[in-house]
């Protein structure tokens, strides 16, 4: 190449054509350049594979061994040694994305203490060492957003088909910005990956009712817990209870799952051989101690560099994790296996450069490469949520509190409604009892004898309604079951399922209500005509919404079914018998009036008595009237009369056969109710029902957590 001379006297012609050309060809390298560097970090954080890393995780739990002791051969000693029996002991490992992690052990080896650390199902003040993804700290909120654990037992509405049950839950965990064509194609999308075409319209089913199979059911379970597609999946025992094929198919479905970019992590308890070649990497576990830790292929070298080669054709978990509970029953030899994988461990890692250089990954922070996945379709929820597609930005919740309320109502209401067996019962002893109640005292008139049908009466019927309150119970708990597992990932708000769960409640507690005062009211001949017939309609309905709010407190109190049963028949027992009907408020002892005052059967009972008795002019008690229900019931009225006129000379009124003696309010006065006007113990009644439905959402809202401690 020949070099030009340069020519001075074509300077002009550089400075003002040749020179801004070159500047725009700068101006667009160093565009190019950045262009270049921006779709190289792109690339670089679309193909950052998230890692999740936990660090000498221990997990203890205090226990109390009492000593065998006597005051008589022992030194001053305390009572109680105070000791920590260790879950987890200083576990170490990583989970990938794409690639599934197993924990296997055999029971009590701390496989779902393990997971249930990872999903930060521990307080973090009892849990030591340290969980990451891609090298960050996950808060809790994070983790709830980017996570999904899936329990053991399937947790579902019986009578809603699997279309709809992943349906439901699309409607809560993506939010209303999402259209319902979206959502639509998203469960359509799950179906198909989890291989539930032939079964989309048909049932769950329980019991009673026959609906999909148990494999089928468990793929329901897993996908309502990742319709928002998750980055982190964790499974507590999926193949549980499933037989070999059934179980085949749910793992590997798991595997398609973490295949599409997610970290699946599961406990599973001597898997197949078809199983573990689906399987990525293991650890083993005894006694909260890591025994093996590598991938399915390296157990035949790690058991025969032990000196216990498997033998050829046996499973290698199977053979494992009986070699184990045989080590188990000594200390030694558990812990001079634990010693050896760590010994082993090390010496594969030094042998091999790229594990060294796995502990630290080189990756971009933890907030790009969540937003490089969501532009790949991950985390469906995050995506339509924030323009930003900032992981800080997403809300706990994702939808508004009265679009959860709507959703939850609805399904409440489509499960109650194709499930209408518990119902029908209510109503068929509600109708029962109305019906007998009122054959028994049936055409009550204003008489000695009628004062004692209407307190019999109104005892009995608080008595039915609180008792038929009691089947709230097992409904509650069903319901129970499916929010624990729900909310503890903020599928939606507290106070969102308790509203929902109330008025869902309102109608068929107005057809119970109705039942039983429309077989009752004229048939006993209660006081008041249509406006009485209105106040005892209302005074029903707020006897079955108390009942039935201190009921579904009590089922989110406690935790066993029987158990609750058991107090709130109880409670009801003691609801009737302090009252005030079998004993006045004049004669409880000071010491046990409180419980006449929260009493939940005392106000109705004491609005029926106001009802039937709060008009002075009326009697009941007339002249010859005195002596019935005494000795002198029997003889004759004429007798009676001289009676009377002995009585008027002594008392110095004159008492004839047709003087009022008791009127109504003197029968409230021998009851001791006459403080309390009726309207206002039907206010009360229902402040009741509020108030314990307050509670309800207090014990559902602490139990929600359910994180170990």
């Amino acid at each position: 190449m020949e070099l030009q001379k340069h020519n001075p006297s074509s300077k002009s012609t550089y400075t003002s054509i040749d020179v801004e050309d070159h500047h725009q060809q700068i101006n667009k390298f160093v565009g190019d350049i950045t262009q270049l560097v921006d779709d190289q970090n792109q690339l670089i954080m679309a193909s950052t594979p998230f890692v999740l890393s936990f660090i000498d995780l221990s997990y203890g739990l205090s226990k109390i061994s009492p000593k065998m002791a006597l005051p008589f051969c022992q030194n001053n000693r305390d009572d109680h040694e105070i000791g920590t029996k260790l879950l987890l002991d200083n576990i170490s490992g990583q989970a990938r994305e794409g690639e599934i992690l197993a924990v296997l052990g055999a029971s009590g080896s701390g496989k779902s203490t393990l997971i249930d650390a990872l999903a930060g199902r521990i307080e973090k003040e009892s849990l030591k060492g340290a969980v990451t993804l891609n090298g960050e700290v996950l808060e809790s909120r994070v983790l709830k957003t980017i996570s999904a654990y899936v329990m053991q037992d399937d947790l579902l509405f019986p009578m809603l088909t699997v279309e709809e049950t992943l349906m439901f839950s699309a409607e809560f965990r993506l939010p209303r910005s999402v259209s319902k064509q979206i959502k639509q194609a998203r469960v359509q999308a799950l179906i198909d990956q989890l291989g539930l075409q032939s079964v989309a319209n048909t049932v769950i089913g329980d019991e009673g009712h026959r609906g999909v199979s148990g494999g089928e059911r468990r793929r329901v379970s897993i996908g309502v817990d990742i319709i928002h597609d998750p980055i982190l999946l964790f499974l507590d025992e999926p193949t549980s209870g499933l037989d070999s094929t059934s179980a085949f198919m749910v793992v590997k479905v798991l595997q398609g799952i973490s295949k599409s970019g997610s970290i699946v992590i599961m406990s599973i308890h001597q898997p197949s051989n078809r199983i573990v070649s689906l399987l990525d990497n293991l650890i083993f576990l005894s006694r909260g101690q890591t025994i093996y830790s590598g991938k399915p292929t390296s157990l035949l070298q790690f058991f025969k560099e032990f000196g216990h080669p498997i033998p050829e054709n046996e499973n290698p978990t199977e053979f494992a994790i009986d070699l184990i509970c045989e080590f188990e029953e000594s200390s030694d030899r558990i812990t001079s296996l634990v010693e050896f994988n760590k010994s082993w461990a090390q010496a594969r890692t030094m042998n091999n450069p790229n594990k060294l250089c796995d502990k630290k990954p080189n990756i971009n922070a933890l907030e790009d490469a969540i937003k490089a996945r969501i532009s790949k379709g991950k985390l469906v929820s995050i995506a339509t949520t924030s323009d930003s597609n900032s992981i800080s930005s997403v809300p706990s919740f994702v939808n508004p509190f009265w679009i959860e309320t709507i959703v939850i109502a609805k399904r409440l209401l489509t499960n109650s409604r194709r499930m209408p067996k518990l119902f029908v019962i209510r109503l068929f002893v509600t109708l029962v009892a109305g019906l007998m109640l009122a054959t028994l005292y049936r055409h009550l008139d204003a008489s000695p004898k009628g004062i004692d049908g209407r307190l019999g009466f109104s005892s009995f019927c608080m008595s039915v309604i609180i008792f038929i309150c009691l089947e709230e119970i097992p409904k509650c708990f069903l319901e129970r079951y499916i929010f624990m597992r729900e909310a503890a990932f903020n599928a939606y708000r507290t106070s969102s399922y308790v509203l929902a769960h109330s008025i869902v409640s309102v109608p068929s507690l107005i057809v119970l209500s109705f039942t039983f005062v429309i077989t009752t009211f004229w048939n006993v001949g209660l006081a008041g005509g249509f406006s009485g017939f209105l106040f005892f309609f209302f005074l029903i309905f707020a006897s079955f919404w108390a009942g039935s709010s201190f009921m579904a407190f009590i089922s989110g109190l406690v935790s066993r079914y029987l158990l609750a049963v058991c107090i709130g028949a109880a409670f009801s027992t003691l609801f009737i018998l302090f009252s005030g009907n079998f004993i006045s408020s004049n004669e409880i002892p000071p010491y046990w009036i409180w419980f006449h005052y929260i009493s939940l059967v005392k106000y109705p009972f004491q609005g029926i008595l106001q009802n039937e008795f709060g008009d002075s002019t009326k009697c009941f008690v007339r002249g010859l009237q005195f002596f019935d229900h005494t000795p002198l019931a029997g003889v004759s009225d004429s007798t009676k009369i001289k009676l009377l006129k002995s009585m008027s000379s002594v008392l110095g009124t004159s008492v004839t056969s047709s003087t009022c003696l008791v009127n109504g309010t003197r029968v409230l006065e021998m009851k001791g109710d006459t403080n309390i006007g009726k309207w206002t113990c039907l206010w009360i009644t229902i402040a009741w029902g509020f108030f314990f439905m307050v509670l309800f959402y207090f014990t559902l809202l602490f139990g929600r957590n359910n994180k170990r401690r």
